[in-house]
């Protein structure tokens, strides 16, 4: 299950993640996670599983138009999981780097470019914020097994998407943005429970995950109104609303359980609160916002599979100007606008995957 896409990126990240730091511009990729992703900091590189593996991989791990992406750039990401986890894992950090490169190979064709002079400034001020922080830039590399040369190239990509990203995200494109969807920059959070499968693209076996799916709706729906009809006469709406919910909470969670391929299932599925933009896919957060506190959806298909979602519970937001949710509309900007330029470069891309090594466990 493609649940660790928000961990993975942060991992994978790392050295863009300094150039970040001495650039001071908008993430290039804001991180967008399936439900059950492991949310760590953007920035803070989480704790490697184990200090002491220094495998380096040699060869590559994918062509993307020619184009060499070495295995080490997967391993480098790759190291931060336990074996159990590498094999999803490993997946997802190619697609990322695949994106990336597909990125960078548009800006290119665009004739974005940073120039030597703006790569050694940032470096020299990132070196600079280093020492502030007693911490020497050579030996930060060093733990992120990145060299001197790859660290100028995530520079150098950081660079033009900014420039990119500047040149497209303008103050009156944001406000359109903002003035289409207000809710969406709101604030409101919603608590949700879901339930995944991983069909693949097999047909039959989609359709018998929706038949599934469809099937633990109508039980959950079936069991939670038999609750609101065993009150007596005397019960309120309320407390029928709050049977009715209750009821649906126990009987979805056990399905979870059973049968989620999601890691929520140890929880019974429960996500909980999250925000409308930029923690779930669009197609999880749109349809999980629209629900009412107990009410589920009908089966919604994203990227990772098949969802059955309940709404369990929502923290109504405050209508935010648009000033005081710039900075929030530029990180949707910024993710959309990735999307869609990975959506015009990929359907005509050359992509040849290797075989995997064989990594120390």
């Amino acid at each position: 299950m493609r649940a660790f896409t928000r961990r993975a990126v942060a991992v994978l990240c790392l050295g863009s993640a300094m150039a970040g730091q001495a650039n001071a511009q908008v993430p290039a990729a804001p991180p967008v996670v399936v439900p059950g992703a492991l949310v760590p900091p953007a920035v803070v590189p989480p704790k490697i599983v184990d200090p002491k593996l220094d495998f380096r991989p040699s060869g590559n791990a994918v062509k993307v138009n020619g184009q060499e992406i070495p295995e080490m750039a997967v391993w480098r990401a790759l190291r931060q999981f336990p074996a159990e986890e590498r094999e999803i894992a490993r997946k997802e950090i190619l697609n990322h780097l695949v994106e990336n490169a597909l990125i960078d190979q548009y800006l290119t064709a665009l004739k974005m470019s940073a120039e030597a002079p703006e790569v050694e400034k940032i470096i020299a001020d990132l070196k600079a914020e280093l020492k502030k922080e007693m911490k020497d830039y050579a030996k930060e590399l060093e733990a992120m097994m990145l060299t001197e040369s790859e660290f100028r190239l995530e520079v150098t990509a950081q660079m033009k998407w900014d420039k990119f990203l500047k040149q497209q995200g303008t103050d009156e494109s944001l406000k359109k943005m903002f003035e289409a969807a207000p809710n969406m920059f709101d604030g409101s959070m919603v608590r949700a429970r879901h339930i995944l499968l991983t069909p693949g693209d097999d047909k039959a076996k989609q359709t018998e995950a929706a038949t599934k799916l469809r099937g633990i709706k109508a039980a959950v729906d079936q069991e939670s109104a038999k609750a609101a009809a065993t009150l007596p006469t005397t019960a309120t709406a309320l407390e029928k609303d709050q049977a009715k919910v209750k009821r649906a909470e126990e009987v979805f969670a056990a399905f979870a359980k059973q049968d989620s391929t999601c890691p929520s299932k140890k929880d019974g599925g429960d996500l909980n609160f999250f925000p409308r933009v930029g923690a779930m896919v669009e197609p999880f957060a749109k349809a999980a916002f629209e629900l009412k506190v107990g009410d589920l959806t009908e089966v919604v298909a994203t990227e990772f599979g098949y969802h059955l979602i309940l709404c369990t519970a929502k923290n109504p937001g405050k209508t935010p100007t648009f000033e005081q949710a710039k900075e929030a509309v530029r990180a949707v900007y910024a993710m959309r606008l990735r999307d869609a330029v990975v959506g015009q470069m990929k359907p005509k891309a050359k992509i040849e995957m290797m075989t995997a090594p064989t990594y120390p466990k």
